[in-house]
């Protein structure tokens, strides 16, 4: 078992409950872990043989890309993404944080963050 990260994904996107949030947009950070059996890629210094953290990114931006009222939300279509993506992930966890969020007084920023075990088939 191992572990692949990509931290401080960097994404503006237009997610929201207000009307102005899917109209003006907001600078959002994502950041994503993954466990997987590593033990073939470590032995064979193949990318076909890993989890690849392109392909991780990739999944981020793209499902970032579709516009959510809740941050739940756009972490689940992450997560299933993910999981989609590539077979040799076992576990996949995924923070998705607003920055700078519409809710009045300073506050740096607000995240949701869900993990999910891959269901057995």
């Amino acid at each position: 078992m191992g572990k692949v990260s990509v931290e401080n994904i960097q994404v503006y996107a237009y997610h929201g409950c207000l009307p102005e949030e899917t109209l003006i947009g907001s600078d959002y950070r994502v950041d994503v872990w993954v466990e997987g059996d590593l033990s073939v890629s470590s032995v064979s210094d193949q990318l076909a043989d890993t989890i690849d953290y392109v392909t991780l990114c990739a999944c981020v931006r793209e499902e970032m890309a579709t516009s959510s009222k809740l941050l739940e939300h756009v972490a689940q279509r992450i997560l299933n993404r993910i999981f989609e993506a590539n077979e040799r992930v076992d576990k996949v966890n995924v923070k998705v944080s607003k920055i700078n969020p519409p809710i009045g007084g300073h506050v740096k920023a607000v995240a949701v963050e869900l993990c999910e075990v891959k269901k057995q088939r």
